[in-house]
């Protein structure tokens, strides 16, 4: 029959060689992976496999109005500060207001400490929305895709990059930072998928050409 003490005394056994694996590394820890999104793996193939493949629209009536935007998120504060507020650094603010901080573009590696040169880029531009079915929705629901944040939709860039970009699909424009075309590929992908609008043909095998060249992206 075991004592007392030597339960207590197994269960210190078994609580050293735990601590032991541990340390060794030998213990699963179910931690997340920074470096993995959630579009990550097969969804990303998933979602562009989804996507209704169809030639652009005109842009007939378009204009950035019918996209309402950067909508008000306290006083003399908009969107705008909340996008810089998230992708930036060391923030300074004057209420709700960003005046100062420090962000890095992904597009192109360029860093800013001045929020003037930092322009927040619709990852699906508006006017690509508009050719890819968002000609059909009423201005709110273009406003709540303008001012979407809770999709990767909108990031602080270099406002040269966004420029260079315009309203080009990833078959015309890609950023120069080759080491963000996987991130770049998922996230066009993720607002698309949800936002239920077309891709061209010639936009589809652009990102899945950039999808092909991630190894997370490859099939078991």
């Amino acid at each position: 029959m075991r004592t007392r003490s030597g339960s207590r005394a197994a269960l210190a056994a078994t609580l050293a060689a735990a601590l032991l694996l541990g340390a060794s590394g030998c213990v699963p820890v179910d931690e997340p992976n920074p470096d993995v999104s959630p579009t990550r793996g097969g969804n990303a193939l998933e979602e562009l496999s989804e996507l209704t493949v169809a030639s652009a629209g005109a842009m007939k009536g378009y204009s950035r109005a019918r996209f309402p935007h950067w909508r008000d998120t306290g006083t003399n504060c908009d969107v705008r500060d909340t996008v810089l507020k998230r992708d930036g650094e060391n923030i300074k603010l004057s209420g709700c207001n960003v005046v100062g901080g420090r962000w890095e573009s992904v597009y192109d590696g360029r860093a800013f400490t001045d929020p003037s040169d930092v322009d927040i880029d619709h990852v699906v531009p508006l006017a690509n929305a508009w050719r890819s079915g968002a000609d059909e929705w009423d201005d709110a629901k273009r406003g709540d895709f303008a001012n979407d944040t809770t999709r990767p939709q909108l990031i602080a860039v270099s406002a040269s990059s966004n420029r260079a970009k315009g309203d080009q699909d990833p078959s015309q424009w890609k950023p120069a930072n080759r080491s963000y075309w996987c991130q770049y590929a998922e996230h066009w992908i993720t607002v698309k998928h949800h936002w239920r609008l077309t891709v061209t043909s010639a936009e589809k095998a652009a990102l899945t050409d950039m999808l092909e060249g991630c190894t997370w992206a490859s099939k078991p």
